[in-house]
């Protein structure tokens, strides 16, 4: 069943659930200490994560697995596994240069490529062990705050296989509030984790930024929309967050390009590049707003 306001929504949010990535090292150092917002990496999951914003994804499963090695009942550490198998996917499939098109048919028309099936097997194989994790820590404390984000996490990561890999649209709707549904009961036990606000914000962003009826239908489904209230929340992330902040810099960029603000967005990516030279997303998306520009500035003054 192909529902067209739903296919438009998750392309224009996928990264909604790909800021999960980050909140794995976000609510964890949360949960242990306050930290300055980029702060250099101290422990193997920080490492992990740090290595998934320079796209270093092999590096970054190796810092995964040594956390693992060290805590082997936190069910975070499988969870950002499996969030680093579905990352390197969606950079190899193009998931992630798409977001920065300004219109959907440009997206639509990108190469396709088809998933590795054995990427799929390991990153199922990290889902369950932490869902698994998950649950048996919810039993002893019902207020786990890594549980319940290790929980909320693997539903969105399945929302986002489901839509932009299976192209199953009502499977990653059924996993997308699943995933809302854990985050509220994790942002009950954890009221000054600004970074959680990256994935209610952009989510917020995209929807408010839609017509009344596609509005209407994505909130009876339980997905609210605020334009306004959605950058709102993800300045709060990039000024004051941990590990996020870098990220929700990357999504207000794309909210500029698709507010046709493309200077305030070359200027957040050209800070990102150099904070992370190893993504070679950045480079290549200052280039297309670069001449992109220009071609405004010399259509406006033939």
């Amino acid at each position: 069943m192909r529902i067209p306001a739903i296919v438009r929504f998750r392309k224009c949010v996928i990264l909604v659930m790909v800021a999960a990535l980050w909140l794995g090292s976000g609510l964890h150092a949360a949960a242990r200490a306050a930290a300055p917002p980029d702060a250099a990496p101290v422990t193997a999951l920080d490492r992990g994560f740090l290595g998934l914003y320079n796209l270093d994804f092999a590096g970054a499963q190796k810092d995964f697995s040594a956390w693992e090695g060290q805590h082997p009942d936190d069910p975070v550490g499988p969870v950002s596994e499996a969030a680093g198998f579905l990352f390197s996917e969606f950079n190899r499939l193009g998931v992630l240069e798409g977001q920065f098109y300004d219109n959907d048919d440009r997206f639509a028309a990108r190469s396709k490529l088809s998933p590795d099936p054995q990427v799929h097997e390991h990153f199922q194989s990290a889902v369950d062990r932490a869902q698994l994790l998950a649950h048996a820590r919810l039993t002893k404390d019902a207020k786990d705050q890594d549980a319940l984000f290790a929980l909320t996490l693997a539903s969105g990561l399945q929302a986002d296989y489901a839509a932009l890999i299976e192209k199953k649209n009502l499977a990653s709707l059924h996993y997308t509030k699943e995933a809302s549904a854990w985050a509220q009961q994790l942002l009950a036990v954890c009221n000054n984790c600004s970074d959680v606000l990256v994935a209610t914000g952009f989510s917020k962003y995209i929807i408010g930024s839609m017509t009344a009826p596609v509005r209407w239908l994505l909130r009876m489904g339980g997905l609210p929309g605020d334009k306004q209230g959605g950058i709102t929340d993800l300045q709060v992330t990039a000024q004051h967050g941990h590990y996020l902040a870098p990220f929700a810099r990357i999504l207000l960029a794309i909210a500029y390009v698709r507010d046709k603000d493309k200077t305030r967005a070359l200027e957040l990516l050209t800070a990102l590049r150099t904070q992370f030279p190893g993504n070679t997303l950045f480079p290549r998306e200052i280039a297309r707003l670069q001449l992109n520009i220009q071609s405004s500035q010399s259509a406006s003054h033939p």
